[in-house]
């Protein structure tokens, strides 16, 4: 098996077949419909026919292919039932492995990074990788000390493969469109592509984690394993144990989907506060839910993979907070104001407030009730009335902006919201925005808070 399909002839003419498969498949659904059968099961065939072509190229190419369909799969929840059952599977099997790199290609890289003697750092490493996504793979070790390690060896070429297929999807991202209503792929492509650098850099992604598991070290909730050793291309770090996501979602109890539900948005809406940093990779390969650390003790979150971060010194901005409480209150015409000033409707543009409400009400129902269980069919409703062209919802939200600033925290938070409904969580979430988003409470209360912490301490 080759490492990575990285030659550009090869690379590109597997993604250059997939826009004209889908400009195959429309005139076959044109066809059908001169035939007879309505536009709706002919658009779902459409689908089902994209998708099943979309994730087969993307599992063999690793690389940018391989990124932009881990970031998709957490939209699934989006998708009709009809097209969403079949391709499951598919979608979880991205999130979670993809073809392992030639053994001999990792003694390599290990040799090169490590040293010739690097076999003398493990007491035991194990050939085959227990895991492989975009541009790594990990394999299980232990390191000297006897502590047990997660190996990430970097693809070579995996930046070069990152850059071109992103590149070339981006050239036929308004195909790929169908795939999952409401959604621009194009800006989640060209994101992807401008955190490639980073994700590329393992001294970055290692002195992130290395912030996270200072700080969650002695959290009850949350296991970051800590930086063992790192070195350009090549991460090694505590090795944690616990059920994947995936499976969470697809065989957990309801206790189990509930809890990790529960801590994926806690980990959300308290990273920011507590180390300035966004995790923003949250598809379901980089979360295991883990036994408790003492026996009375309950489920935890461990996280995984720092390798795409937003820097957010602050914590995440209070204009968040303040616009989501200001629509719970229905203050149409002050949230508009901020919205505003914030760039999220551009100066040129006049819109309703009220509408601007209406738009938004039914997308924040979760913070409404003090718990909220996020189901597919939340998600696809959500979905529809945003994609519906007929709808005023889609004619509003194509006048809506998305500042630059706030591109990484909508796709983190979207993508949560995802994973929630995959989960079929019930989750109490307005009880996490209470506590750590800037500006949901009003001022008095959070001061209340505050004083009244200080004098328990």
């Amino acid at each position: 098996m080759s490492d990575l399909p990285r030659k550009a002839v090869t690379r590109t003419a597997k993604l250059a077949a997939l826009p004209l498969g889908f400009a195959g498949r429309a005139t076959w659904g044109l066809g059908k419909r001169i035939g007879g059968k309505s536009a709706e099961m002919v658009g779902r065939e459409l689908q089902q026919r994209t998708a099943d072509q979309l994730f087969k190229v993307l599992g063999e190419l690793k690389g940018g292919a391989m990124k932009f369909g881990q970031a998709l799969s957490v939209f699934e929840s989006a998708l009709p039932e009809e097209v969403a059952g079949p391709y499951r599977a598919a979608l979880t099997k991205l999130q979670e492995a993809a073809p392992p790199m030639p053994t001999s290609t990792v003694h390599k890289v290990l040799a090169e990074r490590l040293g010739e003697d690097w076999r003398e750092l493990f007491l035991e490493f194990e050939e085959k990788p227990s895991a492989a996504a975009s541009i790594g793979q990990v394999h299980r070790a232990v390191w000297h000390d006897g502590r047990d390690v997660a190996v990430k060896v970097q693809y070579p070429g995996a930046g070069e493969a990152l850059l071109s297929d992103l590149s070339q999807l981006s050239r036929f991202a308004r195909l790929l469109g169908p795939l999952i209503p409401g959604m621009d792929v194009k800006p989640l492509i060209t994101e992807l592509r401008d955190r490639v650098s980073e994700e590329l850099d393992y001294e970055l992604e290692a002195g992130a984690q290395r912030e996270h598991a200072a700080e969650f070290a002695d959290d009850p909730d949350v296991v970051v394993p800590d930086v063992v050793h790192q070195c350009d291309q090549v991460l090694v770090t505590e090795w944690i144990d616990g059920i994947p996501m995936a499976d969470v979602i697809t065989e957990g109890t309801e206790e189990q989907r509930d809890r990790a539900g529960q801590l994926l948005a806690r980990f959300l809406f308290s990273g920011p506060a507590r180390t300035g940093l966004l995790h923003a990779d949250p598809h379901p390969g980089n979360f295991r839910l883990l036994p408790p650390a003492e026996e009375e003790g309950e489920l935890r979150l461990g996280v995984l993979d720092f390798g795409t971060v937003d820097r957010l010194p602050g914590g995440l901005p209070e204009t968040i907070g303040e616009s989501l409480r200001l629509t719970l209150e229905g203050d149409a015409e002050t949230v508009y104001e901020l919205l505003r000033t914030e760039g999220f409707v551009k100066e040129s543009i006049d819109l309703d407030p009220d509408a601007v409400l209406e738009y938004l009400v039914p997308i924040i129902e979760p913070a409404q009730a003090e718990e909220f269980t996020f189901t597919r069919s939340w998600m696809r409703t959500q979905a529809a009335r945003i994609a519906d062209p007929r709808s005023p919802a889609h004619q509003l939200g194509k006048q809506l902006n998305l500042p630059p600033s706030y591109l990484l925290i909508h796709r983190v938070t979207l993508s949560t919201i995802g994973v929630l409904c995959q989960l079929n969580a019930t989750v109490r979430l307005r009880e996490e925005l209470e506590e750590w988003l800037p500006g949901f409470l009003p001022e008095e209360l959070a001061y209340e808070e505050e004083t009244e912490t200080g004098a328990g301490a």
